[in-house]
C-alpha cells in the first residue's frame, strides 16, 4: 500500500520558485524527490 504525504510549505515555495525560473515539472520532481504528478497543478 502506498503512503501519501502532502507537500510541505517549503516544498510549495520551492515549486513556485522553480516554475518562475522556467523549470518543468519533471525537473522539479527530480529536484524534490517527488513523483512528477505531485508537481502538476
Amino acid at each position: 500500500m502506498n503512503t501519501y504525504t502532502q507537500l510541505t510549505e517549503q516544498e510549495r515555495y520551492q515549486i513556485y520558485a522553480l516554475k518562475q525560473a522556467g523549470r518543468n515539472n519533471n525537473e522539479i520532481a527530480a529536484f524534490l524527490g517527488r513523483h512528477k504528478s505531485t508537481i502538476s497543478q
